[in-house]
């Protein structure tokens, strides 16, 4: 399996720049960032947009990989994110991996004023938007008129680096893992459920591979890449990262991301990123 990790947005441009070149130098294949207009507990503190700063740090690097995880339409039109797309992946030389999801109710849903959607109809959105978005980003001229969005002869000139840019959609329940497997390049799950009072590895081990079962399942899924996404405050997993690492490649996983080492000592602890490299060298 490779390993990727997430750096949040409330790093300055300039050091979650130099915090990319560092996951750089190590190997990782992608450096993450979150496409949210704020984050959980951290909404009061310092928060800066995905693009900039993912524009930024593909100028500053030339190897790893730079993508969302992930964005949503709880604010983003298409049509103008389809040029914001395409002009970091033409910064990054290619090397831009979009991840998308449905998005929730939260603050990025109401901030607009707007009003809540069901989960089925968060669904609907999230499927025009992805295949609209999708559209832009692989055709120079573009007309559509949908439910939710409509582009009038939307241009994307030159278009992507390759013609087009890698997608990995984050599904959870059986409708979502049916579009990723028929849309998506990757599909992404941040596991299910809480830790419990068991072994903290087994628990963590678990609450990824019943998903991945589950995706396995699904028609058309066995060509499309699985990416593990650890949690701010994941711990279990770290109590014995080899053996959790291995039984997730053992689930068919191809990538894990962690959330990098962070001052406040959450994500990946920094004792252990050693350990965590050196399983996936």
């Amino acid at each position: 399996m490779e390993l990727s990790c997430v750096v949040l947005n409330d790093l300055h441009p300039s050091a979650f720049v130099a915090t990319a070149r560092e996951a750089e130098g190590a190997g990782l294949r992608t450096v993450f960032s979150y496409d949210h207009l704020s984050w959980r507990d951290l909404r009061d503190g310092p928060w800066y947009a995905a693009v900039p700063l993912l524009t930024a740090a593909a100028a500053a690097t030339g190897r790893v990989r730079l993508g969302t995880l992930v964005a949503s339409p709880n604010y983003r039109h298409p049509v103008p994110f389809a040029a914001d797309v395409m002009t970091l992946d033409q910064v990054s030389g290619g090397r831009f991996e979009l991840g998308v999801g449905a998005g929730t109710s939260a603050h990025d849903a109401a901030v607009l004023g707007l009003p809540a959607l069901t989960p089925r109809q968060r669904q609907d959105r999230f499927e025009e938007w992805t295949l609209l978005l999708r559209t832009l980003l692989s055709q120079r001229r573009t007309d559509a008129r949908g439910e939710h969005y409509t582009a009038v002869d939307a241009r994307s000139i030159p278009g992507p680096v390759g013609g087009r840019v890698p997608l990995t959609v984050a599904a959870a329940g059986p409708r979502g893992m049916r579009f990723a497997a028929r849309t998506g390049d990757a599909w992404v799950t941040y596991g299910e459920g809480e830790p419990g009072d068991g072994d903290p590895v087994e628990d963590a081990i678990a609450r990824f591979t019943a998903p991945a079962a589950r995706f396995a399942a699904v028609e058309g899924s066995a060509g499309v890449r699985r990416l593990a996404l650890l949690g701010l405050d994941e711990r279990g997993a770290y109590a014995d990262y080899p053996r959790f690492a291995a039984a997730l490649a053992g689930a068919g996983f191809d990538e894990v991301v962690v959330h990098w080492p962070r001052p406040d000592g959450r994500g990946l602890p920094s004792g252990r990123l050693e350990q965590v490299l050196g399983t996936h060298r």
